[in-house]
């Protein structure tokens, strides 16, 4: 299976991206890491309708619904939710990108719907929907190199377009990882992507539209 390629940045000729099911869960789990947001929600955020479904998961609930949906370990599995990054051979990111339809919070909230007139329920359009770089490894080109695999992913198992939902950074203001785990505008515009809508003053939608 021909791999997406990296994107350019700091350590770009370093990095490797693969399909999750390619990878081994132990590799998943130490970008994930045991402490912090990621650790916590283990990539479960959008799989549900509300944060009161989100709560009543356990950790270890939230990391075992992960393993299923990647099905790592497993080369060849028909689907999976995600790739991850390698840097120099280690496990290094992960993003998930998986047809629209498999994230019900999108399809419960308003964004991405505002102020555009779009079908939920159409599983030809994929979405990118959380980043996350493994500790050591930041600011490293990791999220630029997972953000321009999503594109070739994407294409290549039928998608019609590939969407993300960044939140807008000001120069020279840190972001917490609770709002910038769903990636910046800039990895995205980087990646081809192109907006489409801004539903809030600091959520905007990119996407790209395959011929």
């Amino acid at each position: 299976m021909e791999r997406p390629p990296a994107a350019a940045g700091p350590d770009s000729s370093r990095i490797t991206v693969v399909p999750a099911n390619e990878a081994s869960w132990e590799d998943l789990a130490a970008v994930f890491g045991e402490r912090g947001d990621p650790a916590r929600c283990q990539c479960q955020w959008f799989k549900v309708t509300g944060r009161e479904e989100w709560r009543l998961l356990s950790r270890e609930a939230r990391g075992q619904a992960l393993r299923e949906q990647t099905d790592c370990g497993h080369p060849d599995a028909p689907q999976t939710s995600g790739l991850v990054a390698y840097l120099d051979g280690e496990p290094a990111g992960w993003v998930a990108v998986e047809p629209r339809t498999a994230y019900p919070r999108l399809a419960a909230k308003r964004i991405p719907w505002t102020g555009r007139d779009e079908d939920r329920e159409d599983p030809a359009v994929w979405a990118v929907t959380c980043f996350v770089t493994r500790a050591g490894y930041r600011k490293r080109g990791v999220a630029r190199a997972l953000a321009a695999a999503t594109v070739p992913y994407a294409k290549e198992r039928g998608a019609r377009a590939v969407e993300g939902y960044p939140m807008l950074t000001e120069p020279g203001k840190d972001v917490p990882w609770g709002e910038l785990f769903v990636g910046s505008r800039g990895i995205f515009e980087e990646a081809g992507f192109d907006e489409v809508s801004r539903p809030s003053p600091r959520r905007v939608v990119m996407r790209v539209d395959f011929p």
